[in-house]
């Protein structure tokens, strides 16, 4: 048989091996310093660009998608020349994958810094860069699909199933939770409200996590473990069942983050029975992954990359059975909106994506540059000082959120809240925070550590940019392969249509009755749009950030009604575009907070929280009282919420600024009369009458405590 000589070309993963490396450190760093703001609130440093709520975004983009995003690129580039034995499709696509995708990534810094944020978790970014992320994606896809169709190698490896599934399902995600009516270059209106809009964003959020933090990773895993061990995967039957189960159950668990919430309980219920059911290929997957190191203990003990990659598969199985056991009603009442669920996330993000990733580098970096590790003692000090940085970081959060939870639901023997004062439960916690920070801090010493380590490694090594290699053309298909799975291998094309239609059917299933069934979103007839000026204050609220620690979803709870109100209904959220909900409640619930407090509170409370609530983490938004509003922007807002579904009158846009003005007015004066000297047209007057609207649209009960 004639052998084809090609070149692998290894020039591009370089660029997204040094890419990931580096925005590791950058998101990392960003992590901490938000962590340390909830100790020391002025290392906001009086800026509106550097507090907590416009830096959480940024945290948590850089490292999904910036760091863990760069991590897929480089092992996805790598392993698929190999398995395919064929140069990528096209160098010019993988160029133009890297450099747009970094340059999303500055995009996504500069604008969530500046506040340019749609608000929906894992999905902040403004429309125009969402056009960017599709085309960039669409690159990535026929770069990749373009090498399936010219490779050497018949039968697709377990890998590429995972690349494949990917590829289409983060594609529907982002297309679907993206779907939005722009007002302006950088401001947009979702077109989903309230309760359909969170179930469309936790559908996405949800299996953003499913699919680009978990099946990508998968693939990597069954590449770099068996090369690492030198050791073939453990059992090929069960990657087939774990595959195709998890593609197919994942989609269905989103809801289960909106328990005990206005969504209607049978899609809740949907949620919490497939998360049960998603242990299964979960665990199957960690179990093949483990077992592959059967009898390979021995090379564990000496190998830094292989004790990486056993702690990221263990933590892959810790965090997909604690993810179904939060999704049962009694412990998500118990965990929801605390911090238990931070540190949920952060065994997934640290252990499982952090380390595999840090495990691939140490592998990949010496093949990359033909040499070997420089120092294996730095590494194993990376390992140990990161193990011990995600153990202090997870415990103190699990530790804080059980406290948190228990002193929120806290009964007197007299039947009132023992607790009433929400910020009891936040000065309670601030040691675990300290732990947190500290382990947030050991882990990027062991990052910093790998950086150094990598960079020693390269400069000891000469990089060989094209790799040489010869193989056979690809052979013609043999008849009998037709009966099983093994053909379905050979099968891009198909292959990828049965993804596709395997992770449809849940998001159909779950989405469709929300928006065709009337009845699932029952109206209220006292539910009114907001009026312009509260309109401008809630883009406000959503610009700071506040989104990122107050939720607005009060739970049909006894501690959450006497704390808070009334429970939170569906129709009241109808003209809500986006929903902003909350996952977590660093401070308290504000769905009941209108006309809970005077205007002049509502105003020291955002110049100087402190004032008002001695002890508070909130940083101060100063510049809310000194910045005008503008009003430019209105008559654009109201056409765009119209055209969503909003009942605006025809006009209304016409006379919105008057009517802006005429309430602007009245709350400046109300301030005056208190003894503020402010002007009628700052932006904390817009602010002060977004707060002052939520949760009255509606008769509720009066709030136990503050």
């Amino acid at each position: 048989m004639q052998l084809e000589t090609f070149r692998y070309d290894n020039k591009i993963v370089r660029l997204f091996t040094i890419a990931t490396a580096f925005w590791a450190v950058v998101g990392m760093i960003v992590g901490l310093l938000i962590a340390l703001q909830l100790l020391i609130p002025e290392l906001s440093f009086g800026l509106p660009y550097t507090t907590y709520g416009r830096l959480r975004p940024l945290h948590t983009n850089a490292v999904i998608f910036a760091f863990v995003g760069n991590g897929i690129f480089m092992g996805i580039y790598y392993s698929l020349q190999r398995l395919t034995k064929a140069r990528m499709f096209s160098d010019l696509l993988s160029k133009l994958h890297f450099w747009g995708w970094q340059l999303i990534i500055v995009l996504a810094a500069v604008t969530l810094v500046a506040g340019i944020t749609s608000s929906k978790e894992y999905a902040e970014l403004e429309w125009p860069i969402d056009i960017l992320i599709a085309v960039v994606w669409v690159i990535f896809g026929i770069n990749l699909i373009g090498t399936l169709i010219k490779r050497r190698e018949r039968h697709m490896y377990v890998a590429i199933w995972f690349y494949l599934a990917t590829i289409v399902t983060v594609a529907v995600l982002h297309i679907v939770n993206s779907i939005e009516i722009p007002v302006n270059l950088f401001k947009s209106y979702s077109v989903y409200a309230g309760v359909q809009d969170a179930l469309v964003q936790w559908w996405y959020g949800h299996n953003a996590v499913a699919f680009f933090l978990t099946t990508p990773y998968l693939g990597l895993m069954y590449y770099f473990l068996p090369k690492a061990a030198e050791r073939p995967v453990y059992s090929y039957r069960l990657s087939i069942i774990h595959f195709w189960s998890l593609i197919f159950l994942y989609i269905w668990a989103g809801p289960h983050h909106l328990l005990y919430s206005a969504l209607p309980d049978w899609a809740q219920s949907l949620g919490t029975v497939f998360s049960l059911m998603l242990i299964a290929p979960s665990w199957g997957g960690m179990i093949n992954g483990l077992l592959t190191l059967r009898g390979a203990w021995d090379k564990v003990r000496e190998s830094p990359v292989l004790k990486f990659m056993v702690v990221a598969v263990t933590a892959y199985g810790m965090s997909t059975f604690e993810g179904p056991m939060l999704s049962l009603k009694n412990l998500n009442a118990l965990t929801h909106f605390t911090d238990w669920i931070i540190g949920h996330v952060h065994v997934g993000a640290l252990g499982w994506n952090g380390f595999l990733t840090f495990g691939i580098l140490y592998w990949l970096v010496p093949k990359l540059w033909n040499t070997e590790l420089y120092s294996k003692k730095l590494a194993n000090f990376h390992f140990w000082t990161g193990f011990i940085g995600i153990v202090f970081y997870a415990s103190s959060m699990y530790w804080g959120g059980l406290t948190q939870s228990l002193m929120w639901k806290q009964f007197t023997p007299e039947g009132t809240l023992q607790y009433p004062n929400f910020l009891e439960t936040v000065l309670q916690i601030l040691p675990m925070y300290v732990l947190r920070a500290f382990g947030g801090f050991l882990f990027i010493v062991g990052l910093c550590v790998m950086v150094f380590n990598l960079i020693k490694t390269a400069k000891q090594g000469e990089f060989v940019p094209e790799e040489e290699v010869q193989a056979p053309a690809l052979p013609k298909a043999e008849k009998a392969e037709k009966k099983n799975h093994y053909w379905l291998e050979s099968k891009p094309v198909q292959f990828t249509i049965l993804a596709v239609v395997a992770i449809l059917i849940g998001g159909i299933v779950e989405i469709i009755p929300t928006f065709v069934i009337k009845s699932n979103i029952p109206t209220i007839a006292s539910v009114k749009p907001y009026t312009p000026l509260e309109l401008q204050g809630r883009d406000l609220y959503i610009r700071e950030g506040c989104y990122t620690c107050h939720s607005q979803l009060v739970r049909p709870f006894r501690s959450e009604t006497e704390r808070y109100g009334e429970y939170s209904k569906a129709g009241e959220y109808v003209y809500d575009h986006p929903f902003l909900w909350g996952s977590k409640r660093t401070g308290p619930d504000l769905h009941r907070v209108g006309k809970k407090y005077p205007n002049v509170w509502h105003y020291h409370h955002m110049n100087d929280p402190r004032t008002m609530s001695p002890g508070s983490i909130m940083p101060p938004y100063p510049w809310l009282a000194e910045n005008a509003l503008d009003i430019s922007t209105t008559s654009d807002k109201i056409s765009a919420l119209r055209t969503v579904g909003v009942p605006y009158p025809e006009g209304f846009e016409n006379v919105a600024n008057d009517l802006l003005a005429k309430q602007a007015n009245e709350i400046a004066q109300d301030l005056q009369r208190a003894g503020v000297p402010i002007d009628s047209d700052r932006e904390l007057i817009a602010m002060i009458a977004y707060l002052q609207r939520l949760g009255t649209d509606i008769k509720a009960n009066k709030a136990a405590a503050r």
